[in-house]
């Protein structure tokens, strides 16, 4: 990474600048340090010590309030998410909180709200926590931590013996790094819908319909497709830099090539219109709502299948799959070309989360 005198806002916006953020100082500084199943330096989603899932999430949004939900919603969704994605059921989260200076109890107890109804969705609450308050103009409002732990399920335990008996592997957890040649690639449905919700906020936009931030928890529906279909090999939510950055990190860490197809991927015509408009690829867009699943090719239809017959995967699509003939990501656009899908240098929204 070029050595840069300042820190800047794509430090932060996932893609090519953030990764080699967390690579070149982060990990550097911590990497190697105690004694972890899936360590820092593996840059999953969460860390594995002993049958313990760790993350710790913080969020800076802005607004924090926005079309479909508030910093609380993100808060608790995206911590329990992450966990979620190496496959266990979230059980306790610490939560802690930076207040501004003059912001409204109002405002306060709609966030906390917030938070309490996304705890409930989740079935997992907040056990510990700290709070701050720094000088008024400091923050836009509040910003916060959660972190939390999750634990090894008997549906993870399921699952993974589904995958074997189609192919070897070693694996305990949904890694990153899972993929091989051949697994399909499952969409859980519409992307692009939390950026630009967002983005209409922060600039008073409107787009002539009402676009929604897809901001939820997933375990649930997780841990159910775990247990009742299983198969599943790696599972990763398309946050910062979007569609593009989760599916490039896949193809790096699993050294496959992914290749997707242009007319399944579910995208909503008033955000691709809003997306045309203003210039932005919907697949760099961010999401808070939307996992990209790895899955054994036996059984991708059945998972899809026990998708749709849920709210939140409605609109679930096999998207593509992994290839050995090209490293990368890249997608067979519908006129009958390939256009390389690379790593986005970061989001395009900046504070999505």
């Amino acid at each position: 990474m070029e050595k840069k005198e300042k820190i800047t806002m794509l430090h932060g916006a996932g893609g090519t600048v953030m990764h080699d953020l967390v690579k070149n100082y982060i990990v550097k500084a911590f990497g190697g340090i105690g004694n972890a199943e899936v360590p820092l330096e593996a840059m999953d989603d969460a860390a594995v010590v002993g049958d313990i899932v760790f993350k710790s999430d913080s969020h800076a949004v802005k607004p924090i309030f926005f079309p479909g939900g508030d910093i609380g919603h993100i808060a608790i969704s995206g911590t329990v998410n992450d966990i979620a994605c190496l496959g266990a059921q979230p059980f306790a989260l610490a939560c802690g909180l930076i207040l501004e200076e003059g912001m409204p109890f109002s405002d306060l107890e709609q966030i906390l709200g917030s938070m309490r109804e996304t705890c409930l969705k989740a079935n997992v609450g907040i056990v510990t926590g700290d709070t701050k308050v720094v000088e008024k103009g400091s923050l836009g409002g509040c910003v916060m931590n959660v972190s939390g732990i999750g634990k090894r399920t008997a549906a993870l335990d399921s699952n993974l013996e589904v995958v074997k008996k189609y192919r070897n592997l070693t694996q305990r957890w949904l890694l990153d790094s899972n993929l091989t040649v051949g697994d399909k690639i499952i969409l859980l449905g519409t992307i692009g819908d939390h950026g630009l919700a967002v983005l209409s906020a922060q600039q008073g936009l409107a787009f002539g319909s009402e676009i929604k931030s897809d901001v939820k928890p997933l375990n649930l529906i997780i841990q159910s497709l775990l247990k009742e279909v299983g198969g599943v090999v790696s599972i990763k939510d398309a946050t910062r830099g979007g569609l593009a950055d989760a599916l490039n990190e896949w193809s790096e860490k699993s050294k496959v090539g992914i290749l997707i197809q242009e007319d399944k991927i579910p995208i909503r015509e008033d955000v691709k219109t809003a997306c045309e408009m203003l210039g932005l690829d919907p697949l760099e867009i961010g999401n808070e709502g939307k996992i990209i699943i790895g899955a054994v090719p036996e059984k991708a239809e059945e998972i899809v299948g026990f998708l749709r017959q849920k709210p939140e995967g409605k609109d679930a699509q096999i998207i593509g799959e992994a290839t050995g003939e090209f490293k990368g990501v890249a997608m067979q656009t519908q006129v009958g070309g390939k256009r390389i899908i690379a790593r986005p240098v970061g989001d395009p929204v900046p504070r999505i989360c």
